[in-house]
């Protein structure tokens, strides 16, 4: 199970929070947040920011990270992290990229980087 449901899972049981109350603080639906919490699928961007806002925590904690729930990627290696080529087969494979909860496959993420390539070029 990926990290992020197990951490909104125990964080919302740590703060005594049922489901549909967290999920009306966050402004989303309960099933969602059931979906985040079992992993089924993943929070975009915002609500993940939702989440961590609400229980004062990191957003690298969220993520598993790191294990400390208010330690932070130093920012070097944030920008590290956040400027990687994807189209390096070695970058593909130490990372796991993911669309709607499931990762993607080698061949899925080297289409996927063509399709964004392909999109770029048309707009240019």
């Amino acid at each position: 199970m990926n990290k992020h449901g197990d951490r909104i899972a125990q964080l919302r049981e740590k703060h005594a929070l049922t489901q549909e109350e967290l999920a009306n603080k966050l402004g989303i639906s309960r099933a969602a947040l059931s979906h985040y919490e079992t992993s089924r699928r993943e929070p975009d961007f915002e609500t993940m920011n939702k989440i961590a806002t609400f229980f004062k925590v990191s957003a690298d904690y969220l993520l598993g990270r790191t294990t400390n729930p208010h330690a932070v990627l130093d920012e070097d290696v944030r920008d590290f992290v956040n400027s990687l080529e994807l189209s390096d087969d070695k970058i593909l494979e130490k990372f796991a990229l993911s669309i709607d909860g499931r990762k993607l496959t080698a061949e899925e993420a080297k289409r996927f980087i063509a399709f964004v390539r392909a999109e770029r070029s048309m707009s240019e």
